[in-house]
């Protein structure tokens, strides 16, 4: 998740804004004479166990209640088979794969309910997970191969053939295991179903596994400001505390599983991403909610699922949100047995908010959001019946912030500067990049978010506007260097350069300026033909402009500011 309310370029607008009142159980001062603000919330005790054991812990309240049901082929998993699979793929990847504690599993895979046992299982195992985006090119994945050399990839048929050019690419030789192939297993690869439905396994070998609580489970790849990939490393304590962090009474997203009440929440939010794989998968088992599963977003099947099961908990990001105040389909009839709504991910402002309200039931409650995949996502979110829709709400237990200035110097009440957090969620650091680390998490362990933000006196948070230049499109995250990378690679392309610009479909969209090499010529179709067959479709460019030279700071650095002000 990203920023999750920006107002673009006259930030010092945010300071002339009326005072709210603001219900809100305060357990404790929020603002600290040095000018820290700490979560109004008390402090949660985070349980020093395996992530999976966490999961379990309430295994027995409702191990026969549907765990993950797919809302296209209603093929569903309970709560004891989950426990099962799960044990059994781990004892497999500890067997036959020789997985070992710290090994590297990943996972391409669009959101199936067997994407939780895939999960559960190689954490069970020992190992670390990091998943891609499953449509991204063979080109994309073998840099993320390269970066996290996994010892197992697992799939779906759709996606082997993507995993073995990239693993040419990247001259690597692992196995891959497949889910899902019901019309026929991909040559060379292990099916998936066999292994977890193998319960003679031996999981003895499962007590050998030994990680401790600070140790890497997820290793999700996020582009900062640099636009290189970086492996986030989220240990287990990072994602046990945010999954109990979330549980607080006045700002939890769910009601309790009992024998006459489960949850039931939409999973369309991608698994690979750490809002779907922490907020969404992760922590709903936890609490024993039904997630029913989407592989993709299509407005007839989405429809479908909130007629077929009645969905109580909608977590969603800003384009579901615009879909369901605009699409003419959908009516209060789809949504009346919806409670709760939860957004992150990107902007969204009051008036799609008041739309998708009038929709559903009076009672029915907002919950803005707000948080990164480096703090493990969550670090504000809005209480039960918070409306301040300026604001992303407060931080959560056991997290602190605050806002600082161009010289690092903490700033007061709805003062505008970098917005920093401090909290047990926040990562480890960047895999393999001491750097980087070291640029975005301070030694006294707060991390720079590169968001521009203010805190009210009441310790509610507005985001202003983005210090890092990655662009969004569809809430998705488009890294600017990469494609620059890319670009460069064209043998007519001597420099490029590429910032966002606003589109009134995706919100923003990628704009290139090309230099071309002395003597050689290229045609705006043959650059954005030359990016496309490399990137997702989200990050394509369509918009190319071509300049004599970059504009430059005296080190070289490309100012993507200068291009914006010029030339948008």
């Amino acid at each position: 998740m990203a920023t999750a309310k920006v107002i673009s370029r006259n930030v010092k607008n945010l300071l002339v804004c009326k005072s709210y009142s603001v219900n809100v159980t305060v357990k404790h001062s929020v603002w600290t004479p040095e000018n820290i603000v700490r979560s109004p919330f008390k402090d949660v005790e985070i349980p020093k166990r395996t992530l999976p054991e966490h999961i379990w812990e309430n295994l027995e309240r409702w191990s026969d209640k549907t765990a993950l049901v797919c809302g296209t082929t209603n093929r569903s998993i309970t709560y004891h088979q989950l426990y099962k699979y799960s044990k059994n793929f781990a004892a497999h990847l500890r067997t036959n794969f020789h997985i070992t504690d710290g090994d590297v599993v990943c996972i391409m895979m669009t959101n199936t309910p067997e994407y939780a046992p895939a999960v559960i299982g190689a954490l069970e195992a020992g190992a670390e997970v990091t998943t891609v985006n499953p449509i991204y090119t063979a080109h994309e994945v073998h840099k993320q191969l390269l970066l996290s050399n996994p010892k197992v990839l697992i799939g779906i048929p759709e996606s082997v053939p993507i995993l073995k050019e990239a693993m040419r690419l990247s001259n690597r030789n692992v196995p891959i295991i497949t889910c899902n192939a019901n019309n026929g297993l991909p040559a060379d690869t292990v099916s998936f179903e066999e292994l977890i439905n193998d319960d003679n396994i031996n999981k003895d070998v499962l007590k050998q596994v030994n990680k401790g609580f600070e140790d890497v489970i997820l290793l999700p790849y996020s582009s900062g400001t640099t636009g290189l990939p970086k492996g986030v490393e989220l240990t287990t304590k990072n994602i046990i505390s945010n999954c109990v962090q979330q549980d607080t009474k006045e700002i939890r997203h769910y009601d309790d599983t009992t024998s006459s009440h489960q949850e039931t929440v939409v999973a369309v939010m991608p698994f690979y991403h750490i809002y779907g794989i922490a907020i969404i998968m992760l922590h709903k088992l936890s609490v024993g909610a039904k997630l029913v599963t989407l592989p993709r977003f299509e407005p007839t099947s989405f429809l479908k699922t909130f007629e077929d099961h009645r969905i109580s908990l909608l977590c969603t990001a800003p384009p579901l949100v615009l879909f369901l105040a605009s699409y003419p389909g959908v009516t209060s009839k789809h949504l009346e047995s919806v409670n709760r709504i939860v957004c992150g991910a990107a902007p969204l402002p009051k008036s799609d908010i008041d739309k998708v309200l009038s929709k559903v039931k009076q009672n029915a409650k907002f919950f803005q959001v707000y948080g990164l995949t480096e703090t493990s996502p969550l670090a504000t979110t809005f209480t039960q019946d918070y409306k301040k829709y300026t604001t992303v709400g407060f931080p959560i237990p056991n997290t602190e912030l605050k806002v600082v200035d161009g010289d690092f110097k903490n700033l007061g009440p709805n003062q505008v500067g970098e917005l920093l957090i401090r909290g047990p969620q926040v990562m480890k650091g960047y895999r393999n990049n001491q750097e980087a680390t070291k640029n975005s998490i301070t030694e006294d362990g707060w991390f720079r978010s590169g968001d521009l933000g203010s805190i009210d006196v009441d310790g509610s948070v507005t985001i202003a506007d983005r210090l890092k230049e990655l662009i969004k499109v569809k809430g998705y995250q488009v890294p600017p260097a990469e494609l620059e990378s890319i670009l460069k690679e064209h043998p007519a392309v001597l420099d490029a350069g590429v910032i966002g610009i606003p589109d009134p479909r995706t919100g923003e969209r990628p704009r290139a300026f090309v230099v071309l090499k002395d003597g050689l010529k290229a045609a705006s179709k043959d650059i954005e033909e030359f990016v496309a067959e490399r990137v997702a479709e989200y990050k394509r460019i369509k918009d190319v402009m071509f300049l004599d030279n970059l504009p430059k700071n005296p080190s070289g650095k490309l100012l993507r500011r200068v291009l914006k002000e010029k030339y948008c």
